[in-house]
């Protein structure tokens, strides 16, 4: 039986403004009306499979913890499991637990692992070469797949084909990283070489066979942080403690580039990782002029460009491939062909300690989400929603105190000792220091607006008392 396995760590920093550290780009609908988590999972249903019938195997980080569930959840994928990483640690450890778990619920599983933030386009293809892994992996194989490339790219690492095996199927020779463009365009000219996708089939037992043998601290902490893990809701919580001490290596380094059992299948798929912004133009339909255009835009004089608006209108004049990214507190201006370096201004807003670069205007929580209008030194307006059946945590400010008004829906208040309803129009006035919590009983969203006041307006003067989530 196979297994998918989908490593979410990434934070996707080189399509900021739209991919931030908490909400990055596997959790956003970049290329369809689905998020490409979502995409990942779907291109795995072939035949008459439906997708409630998938029961994959999700490794993300804690604080993805909950997009992740509400979007398996959106894909009625109930029967699903989720592996909380409290430090990241590359892919060979990822990979390790995730094939420990595997183990403990089925004897000889086979496991597919993908990253979470691809682009596939021709399915047939991609399931034939599947099918083709399974055999492999089957007869103790380590499988990877190399994509086919098509151009000089030297953003890609790169994959030698040695011996062939059987069909199309070749030895891993080596693994070489990301070349300057006079060995990319060597590299493909000879065609030996594929690009490395990061996709992979094997045994879980042979997997973690080879890590030991190759790798004994990476299996043993890896093993002994599965062991320890904690159960909490629908999330396996690796120790800290133990997984803290793994080294951290990519599962090229640490196995593939040094076992005897690694083999490579060419993959010819449309294949993207959209790794940049000059990617993701590179996989959607254009206009007449070779943009691609989201959101209200109006274009004069603009060729081979990506103009996306999200909350205002956003014009251009005289341009020839460019990147232009508008969001509610953040506007990206880029030529095509510095899109990498995107990544740039992201380390940039880190060093300053700046909120653009973690979250968005609107922030999701696992009760709803919340969205900040207007802020000053003293004062904070926000829109905040709670799902029907969801609340707050049961929480206390020591510098803020927070008026509420009900826009839309029933909410159900707690506020020191009393617990009270509030209709549409009606508000309340919190205190600083009085506990409180907000819920909703409906079902229906519940709205409120928000205004804040105080000294201090940061998002980490919360003091949990109680929490549906586990953060209390």
């Amino acid at each position: 039986m196979v297994i998918p396995v989908i490593l979410s760590g990434g934070s996707g920093s080189r399509l900021w403004p739209l991919s931030r550290e908490l909400n990055p780009k596997q959790f956003l609908p970049l290329v369809t009306q689905h998020s490409m988590l979502q995409e990942t999972l779907l291109r795995l249903v072939r035949d008459d499979q439906l997708i409630s019938d998938l029961k994959p195997l999700v490794v993300c980080n804690e604080s993805h913890r909950f997009l992740v569930a509400e979007q398996l959840r959106e894909l009625d994928i109930e029967e699903s499991s989720i592996i909380l990483e409290p430090v990241g640690r590359n892919t060979a450890p990822a990979i390790a637990v995730a094939a420990f778990h595997l183990q403990s619920q089925m004897e000889n599983a086979t496991m597919l692992v993908l990253p979470a933030d691809h682009v596939i386009s021709d399915l047939p293809v991609f399931h034939q070469v599947l099918r083709q892994a399974q055999d492999l992996a089957a007869k103790n194989h380590l499988v990877t797949f190399g994509i086919v490339p098509d151009s000089p790219e030297t953003g890609y690492g790169y994959i030698k084909q040695g011996e062939t095996l059987e069909g199309k199927a070749t030895r891993v020779a080596r693994f070489v990283e990301k070349p300057d463009l006079k060995t990319a365009g060597e590299y493909l000219q000879s065609g030996e070489y594929l690009w490395n996708s990061g996709m992979f089939m094997f045994r879980c037992d042979q997997y973690l066979n080879e890590l030991q043998r190759l790798q004994p601290d990476i299996y043993r902490y890896s093993q002994a942080a599965y062991a320890a893990a904690q159960l909490d809701s629908d999330f396996i919580r690796l120790d800290e403690t133990q997984f803290s001490q793994t080294p951290a290596d990519s599962i090229d380094y640490a196995v593939m580039e040094k076992t005897e059992h690694a083999v490579v299948l060419p993959l010819d798929a449309q294949w993207n990782d959209v790794g940049a912004w000059d990617a993701l133009w590179a996989v959607h339909a254009k206009n007449d002029e070779g943009n691609v255009i989201t959101g209200d835009v109006i274009l004069k004089q603009v060729k081979n460009s990506y103009v996306h608006a999200g909350e205002k209108l956003v014009a251009a004049i005289g341009m020839e491939d460019c990147i232009i990214v508008e969001t509610a507190d953040a506007v990206l201006v880029a030529s095509k062909q510095h899109a990498q370096q995107v990544k740039e201004i992201v380390q940039q807003l880190k060093t300053e300690q700046r909120e653009e670069a973690m979250l968005h205007q609107q922030v999701y929580r696992p009760w709803g989400s919340y969205e900040t209008l207007v802020e000053d030194q003293r004062f904070k307006v926000k829109r905040i929603i709670v799902n029907p059946s969801s609340s707050l945590s049961l929480q206390m400010h020591h510098h803020r105190a927070e008026h509420w008004v009900v826009v839309k829906g029933t909410a159900k208040i707690t506020q020191a000792d009393k617990t009270f309803m509030l209709t549409e129009d009606q508000s309340t006035y919190i205190p600083l220091g009085t506990t409180h919590r907000l819920e909703n009983p409906g079902v229906i969203p519940l709205e409120i607006i928000e205004i804040q006041s105080g000294s201090y307006l940061g998002e980490d003067d919360i003091v949990r008392f109680s929490d549906t989530y586990g953060r209390a």
